[in-house]
């Protein structure tokens, strides 16, 4: 008998395994496609390799900025594209290595859950049976296609989403993205980058969802700049061929032509297909009362003793670097480590161009909680990092703490290299400091991150 039985081998599984490994337990990980889950294949990984080429070629065009002139500037799309295969197959690898190293026994196959058994959980794969003391379910999520008309219908061909579209052999000369939140505008950029007329619909009045509303307006205005046409507050009522059908925010009847139709209007929880019903596990559910995800603990346990679920399953927080941690937690309460998750510090990033980070409370959340903050904000043009390496470029730093006692609760930014400066944030926000302790922090000069101490000093 295992000790651990892991279903998925994306980030929470992958993760999960290694830990549980390392720490002497007798591990078994399954997944039917490849090791690293949709991140490495179809998500994170690929997207961001295809993004630092578009970024690239953003530079390149405009090089004379900075003094540097390149001409026939073009992009080799084919050549990308097989950079990005080159990439996924390189980590998809590394990940074999640490399994093999951690003493991971890696079973490639679709997992089936056949229900209780004394001491433990018994599963099938292959035509194999399987007994496992413990189960941690990664079992991840899938688009969403919202049952519009011709959508579905058309999916595959003129209809893609993000699977689809990692896998094009060409730039579509026009593009429709169906939803403006990360995935979408993530998609937008490449997109517009490589030279595709780029349209993006959204339902929400805003891009970008739960993310800072001024961040999101900006990264709007300088996407317009590009050439991307957006349409917020607008319902999608059909899709006809290549033609998208929606209602504006004035209820009028307008369409708009896509040589591909992206949809990216979210994912949701896989919860079908690999005999969960067999366990009993309580599923959380939506305020309309649909199943939405496996509910868990701060311990990641689920209702049913020695079952557990951690990554986009729970159907919170779809992120790779979420799904990490919480497996982390998960194997931690296995091995009677005292630790429980925590989701006031999980950043979000947007790797667009210039690229859009958050982590804590925004400034709408901090007001509608009825909470006394204190907004401190500044142009990034007051790091002179930033206005070395971004010509013509934009950006902001927003800081919100607590106006009683300083305690730093969100950090809110836009422009580049932000992703990589949001930790400190992180930092902040999970030992809850107060902007008077991270001011006092000593900061490398020059460098971008020092707009989060100049920010501090307003």
């Amino acid at each position: 008998m295992y000790d651990l039985a892991i279903i998925g081998g994306g980030p929470g599984g992958y993760t999960a395994a290694e830990k549980a490994g390392k720490a002497g337990l007798k591990v078994i990980l399954f997944e039917k496609k490849e090791l690293g889950g949709v991140c490495l294949g179809e998500g994170c990984i690929p997207t961001k390799t295809l993004l630092y080429s578009a970024k690239l070629l953003d530079y390149a065009r405009h090089g004379d900025r900075y003094g540097i002139n390149v001409e026939g500037v073009a992009a080799d799309f084919p050549a990308i594209m097989k950079r990005k295969e080159k990439v996924v197959r390189k980590l998809t690898g590394g990940i074999k290595v640490r399994m093999r190293e951690a003493g991971v026994e890696v079973v490639s196959g679709e997992a089936f859950i056949e229900g209780r058994e004394d001491g433990g959980v018994k599963l099938c794969c292959g035509g194999q049976t399987f007994s496992a003391r413990n189960l941690l379910l990664c079992t991840g999520s899938e688009s969403v296609i919202p049952p519009v008309p011709g959508l579905r219908e058309g999916l595959g061909s003129t209809v893609i989403t993000s699977r689809e579209a990692l896998a094009m052999t060409e730039v579509p000369a026009e593009t429709v993205v169906i939803g403006g939140g990360v995935i979408g505008m993530e998609f937008a950029s490449l997109l517009n980058s490589l030279g595709s007329k780029v349209t993006v619909i959204e339902m929400m009045p805003k891009l970008l969802g739960p993310m800072d509303d001024e961040i999101s307006a900006m990264l709007k205005a300088q996407y317009e700049k590009k050439g991307v046409e957006f349409h917020l507050g607008c319902k999608v009522t059909s899709v006809e061929g290549g033609d998208v059908v929606y209602e504006d925010q004035d209820s009028n009847t307008c369409r708009v032509h896509g040589d591909r139709i992206l949809v990216s209007t979210g994912r949701k929880a896989v919860l079908d297909g690999y005999g969960l019903e067999n366990l009993g596990v309580e599923l959380a559910v939506t305020p309309a009362g649909r199943p939405c995800g496996i509910k868990v603990d701060a311990q990641m346990r689920t209702s049913v003793p020695g079952v557990y679920a951690a990554g986009d399953v729970t159907g919170f927080s779809m992120l790779a670097h979420t799904a990490s941690h919480e497996a982390e937690v998960a194997v931690g309460d296995i091995l009677g480590e005292d630790e429980q998750m925590h989701y006031n510090a999980i950043p979000g990033v947007v790797y667009t161009n210039p690229e859009v980070a958050g982590v804590g409370l925004t400034e709408a959340e901090a007001a509608a909680n009825g909470l006394d903050v204190r907004v401190l904000k500044l142009p990034m043009a007051y790091s002179g990092r930033f206005v070395a390496e971004n010509e013509r470029g934009e950006g902001l730093c927003k800081i919100i703490a607590s106006g009683s006692d300083g305690t730093v609760l969100g950090v809110h930014m836009i422009g580049n290299p932000c992703s990589e400066i949001i930790p400190v944030a992180c930092v902040a926000i999970e030992r809850s400091l107060k902007a008077a302790e991270l001011g006092k922090v000593i900061f490398p000069h020059p460098t971008v991150a020092e707009i989060i101490k100049e920010t501090l000093s307003m």
